[in-house]
């Protein structure tokens, strides 16, 4: 999909001034000039963006004479978040006279998430003659402000007699989003593309009600990425409609048609396309599209697919076999073979079929999908498989290196659906290190974290009398991710005198915490939700913490609770940049600076995108030149999805002990975007990913600040388990 931010190529040393009009005969130019932003101006852009501080200094940027720093200046009022830019906005998404400009100043208002910003969208959605660019932005920034509506009112237990504001907020925005989609599907002769895939991904946001009918359109366009993002959009809304025509682009020519298409059977649980699903799975000749075949059969649960599933995944395991022979290390089948496992599991649940339970076997203990699979189809052969002493270190015929406490996951699994289960929870309450239990259990499971975690969850599906007692005990644990565990398992409990205790005594550590914030943020929610004045004051404790994120969530938790708006205790990010290395990040843009990031599987190379994303670029750039990657594990590994890296801890859990800013940009998730991976808004640190394809439901979400250009045949070979072995950085 071709962005508004491109950068163009003009003749040196012209100003080139396209003429455009716009609705009423109005004279629009997009302004194109050579050069740079001044390198002042910059620096002042960056650091308000950095730090989150929002001024009338930064605003009055939009009146600039300068249409690039117009555009930059919108982009940093979105980024920064603050309603008040809002008027701003709003009033230069309507005059300004450049195109991109405007595009980018709807795109900004949608970056806000504010109501207050919707009015301004919707008349220029309403508006069928405003230029395409903006209009698309405009219903991409509705999309976001409707989310955080529905997200809000999923969220609220209170009823009330009339409509709040925001659900009426919320029904016009999905109006007209709708109408918008309706608008381009009725003048086939000259849609606008990016109105289109915009629009599709913000209905998925909103799920105005009588989409499907709509959305079901678009499955007949020549262009297969707006078939593919239409498909997207009904499989996650689990939308019915036009589930003959899903069939049919299950053998169309792209891959990712065919691949969204067997989701959107998956999804709307159609049995009539078995045969032609059962085919993708077992002969397509495109990854992406197996797995997703595959995934849509378990969704179907039809038995006739468990046979033929179970001969693919043999097959498999003895390439994979012959492969690890010839020292192929984690060959790649490892990852379609994970995927036959959860749909056997899901196919065969409650069967006690051996010959599954045999091969499940052979693949070992490592791989959580295994476990829980194997307590799916046979519950009581998987209790003597891991309960004869008790849980033995796992053997990995698959040598899939997980690095949790996969048993667990399959008792938790157990939990769920049989009852009078105790064996299992006695042996979980071993692996946490409870105080009376052998002490050579402890030494032994203290070995990775990760593994009391995965046992807390598990735990706690046991529901045993002595929960809480047991989760408390671990609020005094010295990893961070433990206590965090704890702590948001207390926090789904009912209020508690006793938990509200332990969690005001854990906060103190937690707020002292150096590397992770995750205890301190867990502790708080809990707190949240204990709702009584003991915890509302330790919250209030949180108000003078030095991390930006915390302060944030504690002034959340206080309003929400109706203690007080605290919000001008929020203040400004107290960052870790300088001028100096806000100078650096600037002074890559134009430039071509690539990492080359060697794998077990290979290399591939990474462009960076130095203009959208300057300050993820330099943090990304800084850790590799310090050799951060360099040994690390690939933790995550999703077929059709992403390849997910930078954790030192190997459990998506770690990070570099900091955490930097979003830098959320228009850059879309083609095949190949790298990504930082967040656990909410400004939380990135190390994590990144790169997608196997495209994923516009991550659009204006999480920040893009690459592209895969060589080497994408590596990504797509990467199993869960290979190894980081250095990222070399190149700039020119």
């Amino acid at each position: 999909m071709k962005t508004a931010n491109l950068r163009r190529t003009l003749c040196a040393g012209l100003l080139v001034i396209a003429p455009l009009t716009t609705a009423g005969g109005q004279r629009m130019s997009r302004v194109n000039s050579p050069g740079q932003i001044p390198g002042q101006v910059m620096l002042r852009i960056i650091r308000a963006e950095d730090e989150r501080r929002w001024n009338d200094g930064l605003t009055s940027l939009l009146r600039d004479k300068d249409g690039r720093v117009r555009k930059r200046a919108a982009l940093a009022l979105g980024r920064i978040g603050d309603e008040r830019a809002l008027p701003a906005l709003s009033e230069a998404l309507r005059s300004d006279k450049d195109i991109d400009v405007r595009q980018m100043c709807a795109f900004a208002i949608g970056e806000i998430e504010s109501p207050v910003g919707a009015e301004a969208l919707i008349e220029i959605i309403d508006n069928t003659r405003e230029h395409g660019e903006v209009r698309a932005r405009a219903v991409e920034a509705l999309g976001k402000i409707g989310a955080v509506l529905l997200s809000n009112s999923a969220a609220s237990t209170v009823q009330t007699a009339s409509p709040k504001v925001e659900d009426k907020t919320l029904a016009k925005i999905r109006l007209a989003i709708l109408e918008a989609l309706k608008f381009e599907s009725g003048r086939r002769a000259m849609p606008d593309r990016q109105t289109i895939l915009l629009g599709l991904t913000a209905a998925l946001r909103v799920r105005p009600d009588g989409a499907g009918a709509v959305i079901v359109k678009f499955l007949s366009y020549s262009d297969p990425r707006i078939v593919a993002d239409a498909l997207n959009t009904m499989a996650r809304l689990r939308l019915k409609d036009g589930n003959d025509q899903a069939r049919k682009l299950l053998n169309n020519g792209d891959p990712i048609v065919r691949a969204n298409a067997a989701r959107v059977i998956g999804a709307a649980e159609d049995k009539g396309a078995f045969d032609v699903l059962l085919d993708r799975a077992l002969h397509d000749d495109d990854l992406r599209v197996r797995v997703s075949a595959i995934r849509a059969l378990g969704s179907l649960k039809d038995a006739r697919a468990g046979g033929p599933l179970l001969a693919r995944g043999e097959q498999l395991y003895g390439m994979y076999r012959t492969h690890r022979s010839s020292h192929v290390t984690r060959p790649v089948e490892v990852n379609e073979i994970l995927e036959i496992v959860n749909s056997l599991g899901r196919i065969s649940a409650g069967a006690n079929n051996q010959r599954v339970v045999d091969w499940l076997r052979k693949l070992g203990r490592d791989a959580p999908e295994v476990n829980i699979a194997f307590a799916r189809v046979a519950p009581q052969a998987y209790i003597e498989d891991t309960t004869v002493c008790c849980p033995k270190p796992p053997s990995l015929p698959l040598d899939v290196t997980y690095g949790g406490f996969s048993v667990a996951q399959g008792w938790a699994e157990l939990a769920a659906n049989q009852k009078g289960l105790s064996v299992p929870s006695q042996i979980l309450r071993h692996s946490l290190c409870v105080p009376g239990v052998d002490g050579s259990e402890c030494v032994r499971y203290r070995a990775k974290e990760i593994e009391r975690s995965d046992a807390m969850r598990a735990y706690v599906a046991f529901k045993p009398t002595d929960l809480s007692d047991i989760l408390r005990k671990q609020l005094a644990d010295a990893d961070v991710i433990v206590r965090a565990t704890a702590a948001e398992l207390l926090g789904e409990q009912a209020p508690d005198e006793a938990n509200a205790r332990a969690l005001i005594a854990a906060l103190p550590a937690a707020l002292r915490d150096r590397d992770l914030n995750d205890a301190a943020l867990a502790i708080l929610d809990a707190l949240g939700k204990q709702k009584s004045k003991e915890a509302n004051d330790a919250i209030k404790t949180a108000l003078d913490s030095s991390d930006h994120l915390i302060r944030r969530r504690a002034v959340a938790l206080l309003k929400a609770n109706g203690v007080g708006d605290f919000s001008n205790r929020i203040g400004t990010v107290k960052t870790r940049y300088t001028d100096a290395d806000y100078r650096r990040a600037i002074a890559r843009n134009g430039r071509k600076v690539k990492a080359t990031v060697v794998t077990s599987k290979g290399a591939f190379t990474i462009e960076f995108l130095t203009e959208d994303a300057p300050l993820t670029v330099d943090n990304f750039i800084q850790l590799a030149r310090k050799g951060y990657f360099n040994g690390q594990t690939i933790p995550r590994v999703v077929p059709n999805f992403v390849v997910q890296a930078g954790d030192p801890r190997g459990d998506q859990n770690g990070g570099p002990g900091y955490q930097i800013r979003c830098e959320v940009n228009e850059a879309p998730y083609e095949r190949g975007a790298v990504g930082m991976a967040l656990s909410g808004k400004d939380t990135g640190g190390s994590q990144w990913f790169v997608t196997h394809s495209p994923q516009p439901h991550l659009d204006g979400g999480y920040t893009v600040f690459g592209r895969v250009i060589r080497g994408m045949n590596v990504v797509d070979n990467i199993a869960r388990g290979d190894v980081i072995r250095r990222v070399i950085v190149s700039e020119r």
